[in-house]
């Protein structure tokens, strides 16, 4: 029998898979990380959102653990490099909420060219203002995607239907043109001279932290929109800002910021400086609270993956 501590809610149906096959869970959701720690050690499984860190004093008191399963695609609240030298194996889900932040990053950039969130205020107010609120349309844009894992293909794969040129940067993935005869990829150097979109969906890394900063938008030869559906802090908010108000940056979408807590769940309320204040009263910017992979489909999607994911481990156990 495999014992899974289960710490964040996620989808019934990842239980409903696992348990057919000799796997008992154990209900942590309301456990403190400190209550966690003192019983992991009895546990050969983890599933975690991003409720807290699993650091390596986290792990090292996990001496049976075979497996973490993040319910998501981002990796940074698990120090993965000392989970794997204990033989522990990680296992995420980003082929499972693609589709939603694709989706998710189309809908803010098509709400954010056609002002429809300052003309439903209005119009829903009484006011009835038309040339105020001429949009822009998409059609004939260059769009730079920056990360074309799952989620940067997945924002390309929406974008099919509209006359847009992709461009796309990835250092690490080699770009398949049978399956993305649309897509150019580029290095960074014709994003920062070509676009007039640019996607943020890289991992959070030391890398990646601040990425966009205002060196790059200082960059950037055209003035520009930008989405950034990945994590808050691939993007200065203060360059942002500084941008926004010269016009560098026409406007932005942002479903992260940086501002957010480790968990996802709220901002941290002490650290909201004057930067935030100013993006949440701009009518350049369209906000959401971190759901671009947060669909009724994907919810079960990424259980589903996840729980396939764990089966498939077990089964190369038992073949060696």
């Amino acid at each position: 029998m495999k014992k899974v501590l289960i710490v964040d809610t996620i989808h019934p149906v990842f239980e409903e898979q696992l348990s057919a096959n000799e796997f008992i869970f154990t209900d942590g959701t309301k456990l403190s990380k400190a209550e966690v720690e003192n019983v992991i050690g009895d546990f050969n499984g983890v599933v975690i959102r991003s409720r807290f860190k699993l650091d390596s004093d986290f792990l090292a008191k996990a001496k049976n653990l075979q497996f973490i399963a993040r319910a998501g695609a981002g990796m940074e609240n698990i120090d993965v490099e000392f989970a794997e030298s204990r033989g522990i194996v990680c296992i995420n889900a980003p082929e499972a909420n693609r589709n939603a932040v694709g989706e998710h990053a189309l809908a803010m950039l098509l709400a954010l060219f056609n002002k429809l969130f300052i003309a439903d205020a209005e119009v829903r107010n009484g006011v009835w203002k038309r040339e105020e609120n001429r949009g822009i349309e998409l059609n004939g844009k260059k769009i730079g995607i920056i990360g074309f894992g799952n989620m940067g293909s997945a924002f390309a794969e929406v974008l099919r239907g509209f006359d847009v040129e992709v461009l796309a940067y990835d250092k690490y993935i080699k770009i398949d043109k049978t399956r993305f005869p649309y897509v150019r990829q580029v290095e960074l150097y014709d994003i920062y001279i070509n676009a007039d979109v640019i996607s943020l969906h890289v991992p959070l890394t030391k890398e990646t932290t601040y990425f966009v900063d205002d060196t790059f938008l200082n960059n950037c030869k055209k003035n520009i929109f930008i989405i950034n559906t990945a994590r808050g802090r691939v993007l200065h908010t203060d360059a942002l800002v500084d941008a926004l108000k010269s016009g560098k940056v026409f406007g932005a979408c942002l479903d992260v910021i940086e501002y957010e807590g480790t968990s996802f769940e709220q901002l941290v309320t002490d650290q909201l400086p004057s930067a935030w204040q100013y993006l949440t009263k701009s009518d350049k910017v369209v906000l959401s609270p971190h759901i671009a992979g947060w669909s009724f489909e994907s919810h079960r999607k990424i259980s589903e993956v996840m729980a396939f994911k764990v089966l498939e481990l077990y089964s190369r156990k038992l073949k060696k």
